[in-house]
């Protein structure tokens, strides 16, 4: 539980880190970053802000309030700007996880993954973070589905080929309906905890797939490694203490 609340409470660390390194990508080339410069600065300072009392235990339920309505304004600002043009399942693929990493966000200000809770946690507040992520599993299921790139992806490593493909499609509708409806979530959520680590070393992992072969910014791939990340570490807070 402790481990899952380290990975989840640092991300926006390396989510910061990440942008910043995606944007100094962008500028060799003369592209503009997602966010106008002016709000992209008091955007990442409300980050670093709210991760750095969160990592510290301080008042951690409101900051990781806080970073979840952060990343959600950032990520609106961002939507509307249109500075760059994703592709349509890239895109998918990017606010999917980010809806995650804010789930598992307002999961943690629920009172979830405290050692020692003083105060008893908000039931409400967790089960929205919990459809939250179901609704990432939904489009994670989807793009088995209808995107070229992710079917090629899974296909180039899985073994049993389409067969095994519809077998995870079928497993992440499942998942999703446990966290969508509130129904054996503990046990979705240890499921899902075997499954992700698996997913961000051969699916996420592979750089040479995303960014040589359907030119994914290198920065924005890591990046997408990151929420995988931190949303591998908000299941592992519900599948110790959901």
């Amino acid at each position: 539980m402790r481990f899952g609340s380290v990975l989840l409470t640092r991300f926006p660390f390396w989510n910061c880190f990440s942008l910043l390194m995606l944007y100094a990508e962008r500028a060799d080339a003369k592209r503009k970053p997602d966010i106008p410069v002016p709000y992209l600065y008091f955007d990442m300072g409300a980050a670093v802000l709210c991760a750095s009392f969160m990592s510290f235990g301080v008042k951690r339920r409101w900051f990781a309030l806080g970073a979840a309505l952060q990343l959600a304004l950032s990520t609106y600002v961002s939507y509307t700007g249109g500075y760059v043009h994703y592709s349509d399942w890239l895109k998918v693929r990017m606010y999917s996880r980010t809806i995650a990493i804010i789930g598992g966000l307002l999961i943690l200000a629920s009172g979830a993954g405290e050692m020692y809770r003083q105060k008893p946690r908000n039931r409400s507040m967790q089960t929205t973070g919990q459809v939250f992520v179901g609704i990432y599993l939904i489009c994670v299921a989807y793009s088995l589905q209808h995107s070229k790139d992710d079917r090629l992806a899974y296909l180039n490593h899985i073994l049993g080929g389409e067969f095994t493909l519809q077998l995870l499609f079928v497993m992440y509708g499942l998942l999703a309906l446990s966290f969508l409806s509130g129904y054996y979530v503990t046990t979705a959520a240890q499921l899902l905890a075997i499954i992700l680590p698996l997913n961000i070393l051969f699916i996420d992992g592979n750089l040479g797939y995303w960014h040589d072969s359907h030119r994914v910014e290198f920065w924005n791939q890591l990046k997408l490694i990151g929420q995988s990340v931190g949303i591998f570490g908000a299941v592992v807070i519900l599948a110790t203490d959901g």
